[in-house]
């Protein structure tokens, strides 16, 4: 798929990527303090934490839909036993009133059951006839660290009959998506897109987390607007913070065309709610 962004889309793109976006936060102590500075009703993604475990998130998930939020908690394959465990998951997600779920395969190197991958936990949920109207998967616009091109092109076949969107690993080249759009798009994967995109942190905080989980040309992409010296600059201008304004500029004009079908973003907020939730504001006050 050719890469012909919308000019006449860009101003309209804005605000539909940031008015109602998705929240992931980690299930550690802060959660509870950092929901209180999101707005009400805001649709909250949980994490699966390696530390933690699935109890923390299916915790903090029945706190966050009691407190009125649209909770999409992560179930992650490698961290559920087996059926009999996911039927429990299953049940107690239903009893809190959640209908979406996102399920990745998970950090852990070996599973603690019989699930190796998110597949496999997908075709399980299919075989309990589970509640939920939303499932959603991992899609990896710079690739994964461990899997080959061809192996994530062969998992996103199989798991796409299950699930009805997909949620981008962390990316901060705009181009780099959409052509990785474009790319599933030409393969026939017809999903809606959740881009994912990191909230407002500080440059060495936000490098260090890509560092860990493989975004290793995004960080060059940090770097290339113009050359090292502009990284610097820029880094020193912004008093070491990074603000994703020019992720979202690259992404709106592609927002309102179908064949792309980009619905929204999915802020990995770190944690650091306040400061995203305040430079989002910002960005739709200046264009509504």
């Amino acid at each position: 798929m050719s890469l012909i962004p919308d000019s006449s889309g860009a101003v309209e793109g804005v605000p539909k990527l940031l008015s109602e976006p998705r929240y992931e936060l980690m299930p550690f102590d802060s959660f509870g303090e950092q929901m209180d500075h999101l707005p009400d009703g805001a649709t909250i993604a949980i994490t699966t934490s390696p530390t933690l475990g699935l109890e923390a998130t299916l915790e903090w998930t029945e706190k966050g839909a009691a407190a009125g939020y649209e909770i999409v908690p992560h179930i992650a394959a490698r961290y559920v036993r087996d059926r009999e465990h996911l039927a429990e998951v299953v049940d107690l997600l239903a009893d809190a009133g959640v209908t979406d779920l996102f399920v990745p395969g998970g950090d852990r190197e070996e599973p603690v059951g019989e699930f190796e991958s998110a597949h496999d936990l997908l075709v399980a949920l299919d075989e309990l006839n589970h509640p939920f109207e939303e499932i959603g998967i991992t899609g990896y616009p710079e690739g994964h660290a461990f899997l080959s091109e061809e192996t994530l092109t062969g998992a996103m076949a199989q798991k796409e009959p299950y699930a009805t969107y997909i949620v981008t690993q962390l990316c901060y080249d705009p181009e780099a998506v959409v052509e990785w759009v474009g790319e599933i798009r030409d393969r026939g994967i017809e999903l809606p897109v959740e881009v994912g995109i990191p909230g407002v942190l500080s440059y060495q905080r936000l490098i260090g987390i890509s560092k860990k989980v493989g975004v290793g040309d995004s960080i060059e992409f940090l770097r290339k607007t113009t050359s090292v010296v502009g990284f610097v600059r820029q880094l020193i201008g912004s008093r070491g913070v990074y603000t994703p304004d020019e992720l979202i500029e690259g992404l709106a004009p592609y927002v309102n065309d179908p064949a792309y079908d980009i619905r929204g973003v999915h802020i990995y907020t770190f944690n650091q709610v306040p400061d995203t939730e305040n430079w989002r504001e910002r960005l739709l006050d200046e264009r509504l």
